[in-house]
């Protein structure tokens, strides 16, 4: 399924986008996919951030066990 967004750009843009045979569509589909994506790495990043502040609190004997504990538990 797809939705249509619509983008006003300046007309001279548009004639330019033109002239040399672009895609505006695929360019704005394709910045926008690229744009979903580092926000999404950003997310991973801070959560990755958060998962270690949180670990760090704990000896890595703790933390070694724990995993251990886990692999067991499957």
């Amino acid at each position: 399924m797809s939705v249509t967004v619509s983008v006003r750009i300046p007309k001279r843009l548009r004639d330019e986008a033109k002239r040399y045979g672009i895609n505006i569509s695929e360019v704005a589909r394709r910045a926008l996919k690229e744009e979903v994506k580092k926000r999404q790495l950003e997310e991973v990043a801070m959560a990755a951030r958060r998962l270690g502040e949180i670990f760090s609190k704990f000896s890595p004997g703790e933390t070694v066990e724990w995993l251990r504990e886990a692999r067991r538990e499957r």
